[in-house]
């Protein structure tokens, strides 16, 4: 549903719910994924993983594997180019090179330490027991706590930088502090002053398809690679950086994607393959199985979190300080900078602090996982807002909205909110049925939570060819995860006029389409959908100019709307697009609208969660009853798409609060490597989800445009939390809230 708080524009496309255009080739096996390539005489790629968490590589020997008659290629990191050491400051959006094949050490189980190319896949995997490594083990940590402790192992011995202050050795990579007004002065002035901490486990995307790559590296020496990832151009300028070749030397074709969220931004295989195909000469795929998806590409952080806040009895929050240390795994990279600009976004808090911290240990590299670091943060502080209201004896969305963040109020890592959607989506709470309806029954509870997510765009271009029988061929950078490719047609059919089904988009690879930066941060139908804004008033331009040419009249009594042109005076004169489509021949050729642009303003979205649930305390079992999910999407262009954004971010993050978590040995192996013991929700474990739609338009956009795909991941985890407490009594701190877990908790109460 879409909340009574919206803006009513009127458009004639925009905010209408058309058929996808890629839907039947999806339904049908039409589309084709990353692990559907098939090219003549390709190969098979297979990676040999370390077995340990942390070891130095005394040697590799690859001579019994190389003699193999059925062995076509070899790799190991002395293929690619030499590597400076690994930098404390991590490069944004660089995948290290050691990450991509080990070198002097192994950073984590899993780490890639050789590849084998051959005929079939099994001799591939066979042959890998050929290579030998000799390993001198070290001692593994796998949390955070104790990766900054005294007697921790360093990952990185040549980091001398102290980011926790310490001298000698360090796993701190970076220590990003912001402030705000003066917080001594805050807390003296509190009536309250609450501080609390909290502990996140690693979690991981959780995407279907694993990771596949085809690579063929021609005798020409040009490098074609196919993959699925959510950027081509980030897949193609990182391959070409760890390979050390000119990007004009690479193309990478982007095949449909079976989910990401923000877990395939990262080069993997990619690398891997083409140093394969230059040594054997042929095009070779790899393609992982799902424990090494688990154990070697990127989850997210499991982090340790203390939040403290100060408030007056009225309510008024006058100061708040986080900590929060996040795990990076093997390499720096935490996400840092997203959860300090959302720990406190939902609030107007004049004196604040931000203390956080980038801490390497020995688990696979961190990437981005939807809104990445808010809701690790917003765990943390809309937990002890629950927790303060109830102190206060206030009503929790009461306390919210006395203190919400609105136009002209600065965010806590400093950036000043336009035009925010924050109080609004609290008073969609408020005025919800489901926020006051009757909740009867013993050990049920309810509980609510904000999100927020600070979203992004990036470089994009567009194309659209007027095709002569009226039709539009929409040509886009941007992989579509969501269903981007209708969202973006119907902005280009808005402006035109045209009915969305003369509108045909598609993703193009890195050489046909201006670069595109990737699918991610919510910014898709935000900058690639503003770049199809742009040529289709590109191609309005050029068919204005063709009537005028026409009619044999001045440009400027030539007016255009709503798929017509017609003399501003003389409406005898009047074209639809259709007829100056066929006539563009012989009016002076194709009509090829292009954009090309960086475009700021992209703005965050809030999010808000209410939950009912019921907890069993002899099993600690918790089992939804009731679910309804908030987001300002700004402007909704295709509804439900925008639903079912809401419902599967909202998904994500309740697995993420009460059953996903890596199981960790002491010797740092993960220990629940597949989807029978990685315990992702099911159909089974969860409600219907009903989503709702606030909106409050983007100035910063044609059509009002927010990001929506991530900011709904955040509010579940302190809003299941809140219920648990509304429903047993028990403040649950750790995630995630396992039956076993909750039953021990009840335990200690």
């Amino acid at each position: 549903m879409i909340s009574d708080t919206m803006a009513h524009r009127e458009y004639k496309v925009v905010g209408t719910r058309p058929i996808r255009h890629d839907g039947v080739d999806k339904v049908t096996g039409r589309a084709l994924f990353g692990a559907d390539t098939n090219l003549p005489g390709m190969l098979y790629g297979k990676v040999l993983r370390s077995p340990h968490a942390h070891a130095r590589i005394i040697s590799i020997d690859v001579s019994r594997a190389e003699a193999h008659p059925d062995v076509r290629a070899v790799a190991t990191a002395a293929d690619l180019p030499p590597a400076k050491p690994v930098s404390q400051e991590p490069v944004l959006g660089q995948t290290p090179s050691e990450n991509i094949m080990a070198r002097q050490k192994v950073l984590y189980k899993g780490h890639p330490i050789a590849a084998i190319a051959a005929a079939s896949p099994h001799v591939a995997e066979e042959a890998l027991s050929l290579i030998e490594v000799e390993y001198e083990p070290l001692p593994a940590v796998t949390n955070v706590e104790d990766a900054m402790g005294p007697s921790a192992p360093i990952l990185h011995e040549h980091w001398t930088g102290t980011g926790d202050g310490r001298p000698g050795g360090t796993n701190v990579s970076v220590h990003q502090p912001y402030s705000s007004g003066d917080l001594e002065e805050g807390f003296r002035a509190a009536d309250l002053v609450m501080e609390r901490e909290f502990r996140t486990k690693t979690v991981h995307q959780g995407y279907i398809e694993p990771q596949s790559a085809t690579a063929w590296w021609a005798p020409d020496g040009r490098l074609t690679v196919w993959c699925s990832s959510q950027g081509h151009f980030g897949i193609r300028d990182n391959t070409a950086r760890l390979l050390g070749v000119p990007v004009s030397s690479i193309k990478v074709v982007p095949m449909e994607i079976g989910g990401g969220f923000g877990g395939k931004l990262p080069v993997y295989l990619e690398p891997i393959a083409a140093v394969l195909s230059r040594r054997s000469g042929y095009p070779v795929k790899i393609t992982m199985d799902r424990t090494e998806v688990l154990e070697a590409t990127g989850p997210t952080s499991g982090s340790y979190v203390r939040v403290k806040m100060g408030v007056t009895r009225e309510g008024r929050i006058t100061a708040a300080h986080a900590y929060f240390a996040f795990e990076a795994g093997a390499f720096p990279g935490a996400p840092l900078a997203g959860a300090s600009a959302a720990v406190f976004a939902p609030y107007n808090i004049e004196n604040v602090g931000i203390d956080g911290y980038d801490v390497v240990d020995n688990k696979p590299k961190t990437t981005a996982y939807r809104a990445p670091g808010a809701p690790i943060v917003a765990f943390a502080v809309e937990s002890l807002v629950d927790e303060i209201a109830e102190r206060l004896r206030m009503d929790p969305m009461e306390l919210r909205l006395l203190n919400a963040a609105h136009q002209g109020t600065r965010r806590a890592d400093g950036v000043l909110n336009g035009r925010i959607g924050a109080q609004e989506t609290m008073e969609a709470v408020r005025s919800h049925e489901h926020y006051s309806a009757p909740l009867e029954g013993k050990y049920r509870g309810r509980g609510v939570g904000m999100g927020f997510c600070r979203n992004n765009s990036g470089m994009a271009c567009a194309v659209a060819n007027v095709l002569s029988d009226g039709t539009v061929s929409l040509i886009e950078g941007s992989p579509d995860i969501g269903g981007t490719r209708t969202s973006l047609a119907q902005q280009l059919a808005e402006v035109l006029g045209v009915p969305i089904g003369d509108v045909v988009p598609q993703v193009a690879d890195t050489d046909t389409i201006g670069y595109t930066s990737a699918t991610g941060g919510s910014g898709v139908t935000f900058k690639s959908g503003w770049a199809a804004f742009e040529a289709a008033n590109d191609v309005k331009r050029q068919l204005v100019q063709r009537a005028a040419r026409v009619w044999d009249v001045p440009e400027e009594e030539v007016e255009y709307g709503d798929g017509v042109l017609q003399h501003s005076a003389d409406t005898e004169l009047r074209l639809t697009f259709k007829e100056i489509a066929a006539m563009l021949p012989d009016t002076g050729g194709p009509v090829v609208g292009r954009a090309n642009l960086n475009p700021g303003g992209s703005s965050g979205s809030y999010s808000a969660n209410i939950v009912d649930v019921e907890v069993d305390p002899e099993t600690g079992k918790v089992s939804i009853l009731r679910y309804t999910a908030f987001q300002d999407a700004g402007t909704a262009i295709h509804p439900s798409y925008v639903e079912g954004q809401i419902q599967g971010g909202t998904s994500q993050g309740v697995g993420w609060a009460l059953s996903e978590e890596y199981f960790m040995s002491d010797d740092g192996r993960m220990l629940n490597t597949s989807f029978l013991d990685y315990r992702m929700p099911t159909s089974l474990d969860l409600p219907m989800i009903e989503p709702v739609i606030v909106e409050v338009p983007n100035p910063g956009h044609p059509y009002g445009v927010r990001g929506v795909g991530e900011a709904n991941i955040v509010p579940p985890l302190a809003a299941l939390a809140n219920a648990v407490y509304d429903a047993v009594g028990v403040r649950m701190t750790h995630l995630p809230m396992t039956p076993v877990s909750i039953v021990k908790a009840l335990k200690v109460e």
